[in-house]
């Protein structure tokens, strides 16, 4: 296969992976991590640098939850405009970093300004409509700020649950309206057992080659990838070569990550991940979470992310929270590789190392 040309990956200081000079070996990075100081030398790599002036943004972006403060100015302690409701999609001028401990990212709007923790970048891409399936089925990416599903395909149609852009679903038919020739997906939720509808415009079907492994001139067994709590970075390594490093969110309280040695062993490109039937609380039910690869058998994974933007502290039930693009990056690079049509793979001690700590 050929080996992608882009080698490194800097992840998780916005909507997009930045490439950038990486000089930490894996060697250095074992030696920093024992000693509690990766967090001041990634520090000292001064990513954020990056975005100390605004920079233009060629993205949207959409309010994860209901009351997103606008500001004055990028400051936490300006005039409060208004507060943003959830699901509104904002037209973003610039991004620029500012006040903030960790996250240090905040969007220009046209009134004001907002920190990025509860904004998701987005994009409103209406795609060609496909009328065949080419296989039983197909993955589908919703590239919109975010769609309803309904029982059936037609638009007056009872709605099931919104789903949003960067999410992915199964495509199992195409079904078009007689009435009036809309055209829609029907996708099917495999933890419910049901089926729904989505408006073909709002989702692309991911092509074979996006599916396909990275870097597999590489022996499985000089891959490894890292998962530092302390700093909560991600960092994939091809021997001593970095190759990946990126911001997460980890698991807090009484869900914190597991830490050991582990494999991810088990993968899927589309997982509905809830915790419902577990007596606890804050119930959270996620249809579409992308590019899963989980490593213990309690259903911990790396994966994508598109109910919050706040990459750098602990706030997932478990999982390693990641961009969408970074997740992508390692499900593809990982073992072992999933086969395009196919919703799930488990071969246990088949996956690559990975370390939490």
């Amino acid at each position: 296969m050929h080996k992608p040309k882009l080698r490194q990956w800097v992840s998780g200081m916005d909507c997009s992976d930045k490439i950038l000079p990486m000089s930490l070996t894996r060697r250095e990075f074992l030696k920093l991590s024992a000693a509690g100081f990766l967090s001041l030398a990634l520090a000292e790599l001064r990513l954020e640098d990056v975005f100390a002036l605004e920079s233009p943004v060629s993205f949207q972006g959409r309010t994860a939850i209901s009351g997103v403060p606008l500001y004055e100015t990028a400051s936490f302690k300006s005039k409060q405009i208004k507060l943003i409701g959830k699901d509104q999609v904002l037209e973003i001028q610039s991004q620029l970093t500012s006040e903030g401990t960790y996250n240090r990212v905040w969007y220009h709007l046209a009134e004001g300004y907002v920190h990025s923790a509860e904004v998701i970048p987005v994009h409103t891409q209406l795609q060609p409509i496909i009328t065949k399936l080419e296989r039983k089925q197909a993955l589908g990416e919703v590239t919109v700020p975010f769609s309803d599903t309904r029982r059936a395909y037609n638009i007056h149609a009872d709605r099931a649950y919104r789903v949003y852009y960067g999410t992915t679903h199964w495509v199992t038919d195409i079904k078009t309206n007689p009435t009036d020739g809309s055209v829609w997906y029907r996708i099917v939720d495999n933890h419910l057992h049901q089926y729904f509808y989505l408006a073909a415009e709002h989702v692309r079907f991911v092509p074979d080659e996006e599916l396909a492994a990275l870097s597999t001139d590489v022996p499985d067994a000089l891959k490894t990838v890292y998962v530092d709590l302390k700093s909560q970075y991600v960092m994939a390594f091809e021997d001593e070569r970095l190759v990946l490093r990126t911001r997460c969110a980890s698991g807090v309280g009484r869900s914190k990550t597991p830490t050991g040695k582990f494999e991810t062993y088990h993968k899927g490109p589309s997982i509905h991940m809830t915790n419902e039937g577990d007596p606890k609380k804050d119930l959270y039910v996620l249809p579409g979470v992308p590019w899963c690869s989980f490593f213990t058998g309690t259903g911990i994974a790396l994966h994508g992310t598109y109910w919050h933007n706040d990459f750098g502290d602990p706030r997932s039930h478990g999982c390693v929270n990641l961009t969408n693009s970074a997740a992508k990056f390692l499900y593809r690079w990982t073992r072992p590789t999933v086969p395009p049509e196919a919703d799930y793979i488990q071969l246990p001690k088949m996956g690559t190392t990975v370390h939490v700590s």
